[in-house]
Parts: structure tokens; sequence; C-alpha cells
């Protein structure tokens, strides 16, 4: 019909314009998408930002957790809403989850280190729900994938059993570090 491809193309030109407002792209994705860690925020906008989030690219990321709360028995460890934020910023510029690699390696003998333990040997242990284990399963669900030092798991005399199902123990963090930067990871985190 005459007139029709007109109209095509006034709705493409719009549609572009709209997408290269600065921020109408990620108010887009907010909008309209589900979080892919719900209940954690997402970065601000940034009017003009330069650089941002790219769907196209392969986010390869080992994230260090060797510090952590100041009460480790009552408080969430504090890089885990962080890398939630960071994940749903991801998400919400479009990266897809086939394209978040991102892997948690916890390490260091400190109390902090408890964050891997099953609740039943936290609640043993402390007296009260492990704080982790909820934004863990989260993250776990949003492809996120956790690790944790087998030389910490044996310096803190942790049986393996329990440690908390969602998390991989490795050898040492040491040679995941190595072995996944090897493999093109980059490290963040402490």
């Amino acid at each position: 019909k005459k007139g029709e491809p007109m109209k095509a193309v006034a709705f493409a030109l719009s549609a572009l314009a709209v997408l290269t407002l600065p921020g109408a792209a990620s108010r887009a994705a907010q909008a309209g998408d589900e979080l892919a860690v719900p209940g954690y925020a997402v970065a601000n906008d940034v009017p003009g930002a330069h650089e941002l989030p790219d769907p196209r690219m392969d986010y390869k990321i080992v994230w260090g957790i060797g510090q952590g709360a100041q009460d480790p028995a009552s408080e969430v460890n504090p890089a885990l809403p962080v890398l939630a934020r960071y994940v749903n910023t991801l998400a919400k510029w479009g990266v897809p989850e086939s394209k978040r690699h991102i892997i948690v390696m916890f390490h260091q003998r400190s109390p902090n280190f408890d964050i891997v333990l099953n609740n039943d040997a936290f609640k043993r242990k402390y007296g009260k729900d492990n704080p982790n284990i909820e934004l863990i399963s989260a993250l776990t669900k949003a492809g996120v994938r956790f690790r944790a030092c087998g030389q910490a798991v044996v310096g803190r005399k942790i049986d393996q059993k329990d440690v908390n199902p969602e998390i991989q123990v490795d050898l040492w963090a040491m040679t995941s570090f190595m072995n996944l930067e090897m493999k093109g990871y980059v490290r963040a985190g402490n």
C-alpha cells in the first residue's frame, strides 16, 4: 500500500533516535527487563558517559573476596551486593548471561572465609543463619559461579561437606587465579 514503506522508515528512524539519546537504552532496559539479581540496584545513569557495558563483549572476570563484613556472623559480605549491582548493570545494558563469565573466589583464612559454610554448619558455629546464603543463591541463578580456596578450607578446619553446595572447592586460590587469568579472565576484587 502507498505510504507504508515511508511509515516503516519513519518508525525505524524515530526508534534509532530514541535509542541514541543519552541513557535511553538503559532506561528502556530498566523499564521492561527483569533484573538479573532481583532486589539489587544497577549503576546510576551518567549522561554522556563514554565507557559503557558492551553487549558484544565477553566479560570474563574472576572476582576475589578475601575480606568482608565487620561482623561476618551477622552481616552480608559487602562485596556481594557490589557484585549483584555489577551483574544487574551488565544485564541492564544488554549483556546477555551467555557473555557474563563471572567467577567469585573466596580466599584467605580469616573469619570472613566462613561465608563458604552451608547454613547448617554456619548455624552450628555462630548460632544464626548464614546471612550470605540468599545472595549467593541469587547470584548463582544469574550465572555467577562461586569457588573457595581449598587451602583456606583446610586452614579454617572446614569439613568439605559443610561447604555450601553452590561453591566449588579448588586446590588453592593462587592456582585458580593464575589459571583463569591465563584463560583470559581479568581479576577484580581483592
